[in-house]
């Protein structure tokens, strides 16, 4: 199959371009470092050239902080929207829309709600989809992933509040073979799929299992109370994107769902936290 492939360099899409090159599949691949700006790429006749012969398009982009020349609303939603139109003017195949857990209504954030948008736009057009929405994604290379294995070889954990914010993190190999699972003409489209791990855990006990994924014992927590945490958001957000005060509220309002309808897609459960490869390349 010939697909376009969007992000193709970051961290999910550079693993699902991999992943759909060992498959056999034809990729070509979009991405800001390829030289491909999505600032303009807002209209559908910006894209439909890449178009031609295309039989299946994957969107994979999306940013988890804005910068100076990357915005949600262009990133997430207008260039994401106008390729969508174009897959329907050149009548491709499939749409793949790599979303977000929470990019629903109960969205808050500009990174939800353009997620959503995205979606919608997806949605109301003539054509095969699927719309993917990713809890916290566990995987090599991943800039959370690093970030918390790092904390959690503090000799002193700090927690957001008392740490019990639920999360329900899954496996980047879950969510591959997710997205190659979509692109099988066997399998019934226009589908919104919640891409989680097998069951939910608070955050304080993720870091602790991250802390023994790096074979150290137990450590002691230091509960940061949430109006510091959110002081310090705001001053660091530039040096840490990650910590930027709305992410913290996405942590505080949660992130899981159920992953029955994960296991009837794929034909098998996620993987357990408990099996998650390890160790993890490229991390502490």
């Amino acid at each position: 199959m010939r697909i376009l492939l969007t992000g193709a360099t970051g961290f999910i899409g550079g693993h699902i371009l991999t992943a759909l090159r060992e498959a056999g599949h034809e990729v070509q691949g979009v991405s800001r470092r390829l030289g491909v700006d999505f600032n303009r790429m807002l209209r559908p006749e910006d894209w439909l050239p890449r178009l031609n012969g295309v039989e299946a398009v994957i969107n994979a982009v999306g940013i988890i902080a804005e910068t100076r020349g990357q915005s949600f609303e262009t990133l997430h939603h207008r260039a994401p929207a106008a390729l969508f139109r174009a897959c329907e003017r050149a009548e491709v195949k499939r749409v793949v829309q790599i979303s977000a857990l929470g990019a629903d209504e109960r969205a808050f954030t500009p990174y939800q709600l353009t997620k959503r948008a995205a979606d919608e736009v997806l949605r109301g057009l003539s054509l095969d989809w699927f719309v993917l929405r990713p809890s916290l994604v566990y995987g090599p290379g991943g800039k959370s992933t690093d970030l918390f294995r790092g904390l959690a070889a503090l000799p002193l954990i700090p927690l957001v509040g008392d740490g019990r914010q639920w999360v329900q993190p899954v496996h980047l190999s879950d969510l591959v073979a997710t997205v190659l699972r979509c692109l099988q003409p066997d399998i019934p489209a226009r589908q919104t799929l919640d891409v989680v791990g097998a069951h939910p855990l608070t955050f304080a006990d993720w870091l602790q299992w991250l802390r023994r994924s790096q074979g150290k014992g137990p450590a002691p927590v230091l509960p940061v109370p949430l109006p510091l945490v959110m002081a310090s958001a705001r001053l660091g957000r530039f040096l840490v994107p990650m910590l930027h005060p709305d992410n913290l509220r996405m942590l505080q309002q949660g992130s899981t769902a159920d992953a029955a309808p994960l296991t009837r897609f794929l034909g098998r459960p996620p993987l357990a936290m408990e099996a998650f490869p390890l160790p993890v390349e490229g991390c502490p």
